[in-house]
């Protein structure tokens, strides 16, 4: 495979809370990266060893008060100085092809009219989480509504375009989702972007599928993100 050679910078953008555990299986992928690249953790009060593992890895920092993902990837945002941005949750985990892909699309010109995602994966095999695969394939690439953990790359200049993300307590990747769709078009990376079961595996999937359509089929009639925040974490912990 002959890699391509970038040209512009990289930021990588990602929020944590307590996230010591899975963050330095991102790092190490990250590190893969065969260009030049900077990362931002954009923490919010963690008590374990996020911090010291993110200086460890090279990160700058930034230290956010307010409990809201949307919050945290916005203000990393405003704070990088690369010309485009990959946004990305800490427990997941990239391909080893990732580089060469994000390099192949981020060199041309004419796709900073485009907001890109990765395609989805769990970490488990079977046939139910195939099928959570094949769904989430579909709403993404068909219905052009990738969410938050499939991650997120976009020119810097498109993403303040359309707004950025919002400071929600939830949907925020929903709702950057529907702004950039009115936009532009959504496209694939080509790469797997492996996430990790831990909100699925305390209850079934296709329940917590059918209670996560509820939830934002309540957003987008007008409720109230704060009242959907406390249901849906609720359901993690139940």
């Amino acid at each position: 495979m002959v890699l391509v050679k970038a040209n512009k910078v990289l930021s990588i953008i990602i929020p944590t809370i307590n996230e010591a555990e899975r963050l330095p299986l991102l790092l190490a992928d990250i590190n893969f990266y065969p260009h030049q690249f900077e990362l931002i953790i954009s923490d919010c009060k963690s008590s374990d060893l996020t911090e010291l593992i993110a200086m460890i890895g090279g990160a700058k920092i930034i230290k956010n008060d307010t409990k809201s993902r949307g919050f945290q990837l916005h203000n990393g945002a405003s704070k990088a100085s690369g010309e485009w941005l990959l946004f990305l949750h800490a427990d997941s985990r990239l391909e080893n092809c990732w580089g060469w892909k994000v390099a192949q699309i981020i060199n041309k010109e004419f796709n900073k009219a485009y907001a890109w995602f990765f395609d989805f994966k769990i970490e488990k095999t079977g046939f139910s989480w195939f099928l959570l695969e094949l769904a989430v394939f579909i709403r993404s690439s068909i219905f052009q509504k990738p969410y938050g953990d499939q991650g997120l790359l976009i020119s810097k200049e498109l993403y303040f375009e359309i707004g950025g993300y919002k400071n929600i307590p939830i949907m925020e990747d929903i709702d950057i989702s529907i702004r950039l769709s009115k936009k532009t078009k959504l496209k694939r990376i080509g790469s797997k972007l492996i996430t990790s079961s831990r909100k699925y595996i305390r209850s079934n999937i296709f329940t917590n599928a059918i209670k996560n359509a509820s939830l934002i089929n309540r957003w987008k009639k007008g409720e109230q993100p704060t009242n959907l925040a406390k249901k849906y974490y609720s359901n993690q912990k139940s």
